[in-house]
């Protein structure tokens, strides 16, 4: 019966047929991603156009996030089923569906709807075309496949902020949804008839109702947990104790049950691999570590240094420019070599430049503020190119599915959760920097006498004062946050080495 099965397993693509096989592969990757960052920049403009606060107009982003994370963990399960290919496909084309009626939304609950079912529908996408585009690639070529899949990984989440920010500062918020129809409808097309003799057998299985329902209440009550927090005064709030108990309590019983069941919808006993459990604990804490720096730059950028959402992105874009041409590189060695220096090498950087950013002040130039961040980009590759493989590398090889699907839950989980708590943190302590130096800022009053000399009022010297302390208070809060960053990556470059080397290498057969 094995013999069979061999035989009818479609040989991997060649010449432009494999080039067109893995461009819309890596497109579906890339506009997944790409769409937990392209709002982060807008939100401002969302919310006062559909007349809400800009807090509220923060669930655009958990709403994605959160059912992302949430249909992630399902893929193994609906590609058993129904075939990965056609839970691919539908998955595509929903996505470019439901982008246009977020860009078609008047009110805010029908775009945090819409974002919601957008996040659903791209959460396949992610493990689907990783596990895909190693099936397309010849078994020779498998690092080739992850080095692709991975730079869309690295670079979709960078990009987004610019192309938010241009299409919003250009056009208006709807484009930044709309610019993806055309991709993901033509991409999803040409994936189905290139891609359909790829089908895997399917089986009917039940789904794990209970795990699955236990899943989206934990993990939805800590979003809504974070988000909330700052603004309900955190635990002084009923809300949010509730909210803490619940996300608690389900959790324990999400691992009890789905640790006892016999199918379940998330398997972690994949997490009995000593290789796959320390590559997830490095991926959480490093993922979470560059999100935060990546949502806190650009933040800081706009909104201390003058800078506009175009300009912010385009700044912050230098970290993902060594991505796009170092990571089939980093690939081709990991593969020859011990991918656990790569790893280690490339979390240890990142820690390092976000220790040197971590003395940045208020009179750097747009050059002094990205040529760090150009460098800083080298550890991205370099981190997750081949901790990709170690993960995948040291399952069994028919947990490969369920082993991808887990790694993109993780790193987006990671994202989301990271998302919520630097800003946060960076809230809480700009305001006690603030009234810290508030007590010690000119209190002989020789600065405010000088600028009524000026020709100043009182009112006006008292602000420009307090908005001189205000953008210090920002600016030592952002560096403060940066230096725990970097500790936080010098941490997680360590844990690798708990991690044995890869038994087997990622070849096709290995997602089947």
């Amino acid at each position: 019966m094995s013999n069979s099965v061999e035989q009818k397993q479609p040989q991997p693509l060649t010449g432009f047929a494999l080039v067109i096989g893995a461009l819309c592969l890596a497109t579906a990757n890339f506009l997944a991603i790409l769409d937990t960052t392209i709002a982060n920049v807008s939100i401002s403009n969302i919310a006062g156009s559909l007349g809400t606060s800009t807090s509220q107009g923060t669930y655009v982003i958990t709403s994605y996030a959160v059912a992302e994370a949430i249909s992630v963990p399902l893929t193994g399960w609906l590609a058993s089923r129904f075939g990965a290919i056609r839970v691919f496909v539908t998955s595509f084309f929903l996505f470019g569906v439901f982008s246009f009626l977020c860009g078609m939304a008047t009110s805010m609950t029908a775009l945090v709807t819409f974002r919601a079912l957008l996040g659903f529908s791209g959460g396949p996408l992610m493990p689907l075309s990783q596990t895909l585009m190693i099936r397309i690639f010849p078994k020779n070529k498998a690092h080739a496949a992850i080095g692709i899949w991975s730079m869309t990984t690295l670079v979709a989440p960078i990009l987004g902020p610019i192309l938010g920010g241009v299409l919003c500062d250009e056009y208006s918020w709807p484009y930044i949804f709309f610019c993806k129809v055309p991709f993901a409808l033509i991409a999803g097309f040409a994936c189905w008839k290139i891609l359909k003799h790829f089908e895997t057998r399917t089986e009917k299985s039940r789904i794990d109702i209970v795990g699955l329902i236990m899943l989206v209440v934990w993990v939805g009550a800590l979003q809504i947990m974070l988000d909330e927090g700052k603004d309900h005064d955190w635990f002084a709030s009923s809300r949010i104790v509730i909210l803490g108990i619940v996300a608690a309590i389900g959790f324990v019983s999400f691992l009890i049950w789905e640790l006892t069941e016999k199918k379940p919808v998330v398997n972690l006993r994949i997490f009995r691999h000593r290789g796959f459990s320390m590559s997830m604990m490095t991926l959480s804490l490093t993922f979470g570590a560059f999100f935060a720096i990546s949502v806190i730059t650009p933040l800081w950028l706009q909104l201390n240094m003058g800078y506009t959402a175009t300009e912010s992105g385009l700044v912050t874009a230098h970290m993902g420019i060594f991505a796009v041409f170092m990571a089939p590189v980093i690939a081709e060695l990991s593969s020859r070599y011990d991918p656990r220096r790569f790893v280690f090498t490339g979390v240890l950087w990142l820690g390092i430049w976000t220790f040197f950013r971590s003395f940045a002040s208020l009179d750097m130039t747009s050059f002094q503020v990205s040529w760090p961040l150009f460098f800083q980009g080298i550890g991205m590759p370099l981190f997750f190119v081949p901790l990709t493989a170690i993960a995948l590398g040291c399952v069994d090889e028919r947990e490969m599915e369920s082993a991808a699907g887990l790694m993109n839950f993780i790193r987006t989980f990671s994202g989301a959760i990271a998302t919520s708590v630097v800003n946060t943190s960076w809230e809480r302590e700009s305001r006690y920097i603030h009234a810290e130096l508030s007590g010690l800022t000119d209190p002989q009053g020789t600065v405010t006498a000088t600028m009524q000399a000026g020709g100043m009022s009182s009112e006006q010297a008292r602000s420009a004062v307090d908005m001189l302390v205000q953008n210090q208070s920002v600016m030592v809060a952002t560096n403060q946050l940066f230096m725990v960053i970097a500790v936080i990556f010098m941490a997680a470059a360590c844990l690798i080495w708990f991690a044995p080397k890869p038994k087997h290498a990622v070849g096709p057969a290995a997602s089947h």
